[in-house]
């Protein structure tokens, strides 16, 4: 890939700032679409796209993924040979209270997404799909070659829903799609509902921490730039279908699914004694029953990636807390 267009869905979100920034340094013309929602703090997502907008190959569009017209507008003046949308209703926990959110952004929105790429001739789709797909799966570690048919959260199934909404466009339209469970991201710019952020700014504040399931929780802890690493690489790795129909990872379409993970499990014990060092505090604990829709374990097997791609995650999980923390007390001046 040289100097294409790309369409980056969901650019001042966390993963999205990361993935066109790195576009931008390889010499692309990155397109940024983001709604600017109220989910979390927007004055987060203004800041990351202050520093995109500082490049003259990125342009910012305002627009809800759930504006058909406007999507439609948007894919048909550009033509984007290359879509990476990752722009979605996050959060398990939101989903419990506010389940049109997700219907809107991760099912109707990702169908204009489709839609916009059919009509299009788009080259090659990835997109988010999230770890919580495996729900109540038990076999561990979490393979993309076991199936997911029993989520435990509404953000879960929408995800579940848009990877078998994009194998039936690329089964009919064969457009080549690619989706990424990704594992419990973290690292600078990071979300402000996600465990490292809340810790940290409890730690911080003099507030307890609240642990699901009395702290007997273990995540595939992923660093950002491991994560971005992953999806670059994957660009111009065109999925081109001839698979097995019995592989719930690929397909006889051009589709694939693979895990973006660190391929380890953590305690959440440790995750927080690596926070506590790094801040120079120690962390009041508050010990609370399982969340519904949370899963005590996350586990990814990322074989598939590495065959593919020649790269696995690996920044360990002590090294990326140390730069988490460094950006953490930079961006709010502590």
């Amino acid at each position: 890939m040289s100097g294409q267009t790309v369409l980056v869905t969901g650019a001042a979100g966390f993963i999205g700032f990361h993935v066109a920034q790195r576009l931008l340094h390889a010499g692309h013309t990155v397109v940024g679409l983001d709604n600017l929602n109220a989910y979390y703090d927007p004055a987060l997502k203004e800041a990351r796209l202050l520093m995109l907008q500082a490049s003259p190959a990125f342009s910012f569009v305002k627009l809800d993924l759930a504006d058909r017209d406007g999507m439609q507008a948007l894919f048909a003046r550009h033509r984007f040979p290359v879509v990476i949308h990752l722009a979605a209703q996050a959060g398990v926990r939101y989903s419990l209270d506010h389940p049109h959110a997700y219907v809107d952004a991760n099912l109707q929105g990702f169908a204009n997404v489709l839609e916009g790429c059919r009509h299009n001739g788009c080259r090659h789709l990835l997109y988010a799909s999230s770890s919580s797909v495996y729900g109540l799966n038990a076999k561990l570690p979490f393979s993309v070659h076991d199936n997911v048919d029993h989520p435990v959260s509404l953000y879960a199934a929408t995800k579940k829903a848009n990877e078998l909404m994009a194998h039936a466009y690329s089964h009919l339209y064969r457009i080549p799609a690619t989706g990424l469970r990704f594992f419990t991201v973290y690292g600078p710019w990071g979300r402000p509902d996600m465990a490292m952020y809340l810790f940290a700014r409890a730690m911080t504040e003099g507030r307890p921490i609240k642990l699901f399931n009395h702290g007997d929780m273990r995540r595939d802890f992923t660093y950002i730039d491991d994560v971005t690493e992953a999806v670059i690489r994957l660009i111009d790795h065109v999925p081109s279908g001839g698979a097995t129909a019995s592989d719930p990872a690929a397909s006889t379409a051009p589709w694939r699914i693979f895990n973006v993970g660190n391929n380890r499990s953590e305690a959440l014990e440790d995750v927080i004694a690596l926070l506590e060092k790094e801040l120079g505090c120690t962390a009041v604990k508050e010990l609370l029953p399982m969340q519904p829709g949370d899963v005590p374990v996350t586990y990814a097997d990322v074989d598939d990636l590495m065959r593919e791609v020649g790269y696995r995650p690996s920044t360990p999980v002590a090294e990326g807390i140390a730069r988490f923390v460094a950006w953490y007390r930079d961006y709010h001046r502590l």
